[in-house]
């Protein structure tokens, strides 16, 4: 009988001196279902630097490096807001080489398990990105709750400003935990 090995990850937190190489990881990891879907754009990277920015800088803005043993797989930003408790994964990746390995679903029940407070995650996602999609759908349980395009507009998204080339096509997720 074959067993699948439980995969462990921590999440440590980025410090400042790691934000560029993060910000390097993430759009080399958001390119490649941009790059697939679409071809190469050019330009400036996806998300921008001022996006990334933007979303470190948020209120309740926490990053972190997702490590198993001493190597980094991936990433996560979160917003967490403790007055409310409805959190939001704002940017989650695994490293393009790290694919398939379980190190996504690892990272994910390491969020929750640290903050077991929360009564909703919420998250967005381009419709296009159907790995994601079976990944928050399928292994992280979340529900689709809202899809965001021209005839029902997302009230965030400035109008005229498309995230993702192509695209301004997208799911709203929500992940109730309690309540």
């Amino acid at each position: 009988m074959h067993t699948m090995r439980e995969v462990r990850v921590r999440l440590e937190p980025v410090v400042s001196a790691d934000y560029p190489q993060f910000r390097r990881d993430i759009q080399e990891a958001f390119s490649v279902a941009v790059v697939e879907e679409f071809g190469d754009q050019g330009g400036e990277p996806i998300p921008s630097d001022a996006e990334l920015e933007a979303a470190f800088a948020a209120p309740g803005a926490l990053v972190f490096h997702v490590v198993s043993g001493d190597v980094r797989v991936g990433g996560v930003v979160l917003e967490i807001h403790p007055e409310t408790q409805r959190n939001c994964l704002v940017f989650f990746f695994i490293s393009p080489a790290f694919h398939s390995c379980g190190f996504g679903s690892a990272a994910w029940r390491e969020v929750e398990r640290m903050f077991p407070d929360t009564v909703v995650w919420e998250t967005v996602t381009p419709y296009f990105e159907k790995r994601n999609v079976h990944f928050y759908v399928n292994k992280c349980g979340f529900s689709a709750v809202e899809f965001f395009n021209r005839f029902h507009p997302d009230p965030h998204m400035p109008q005229g400003r498309e995230p993702v080339p192509g695209s301004d096509e997208f799911f709203r997720f929500e992940k109730r935990m309690k309540g």
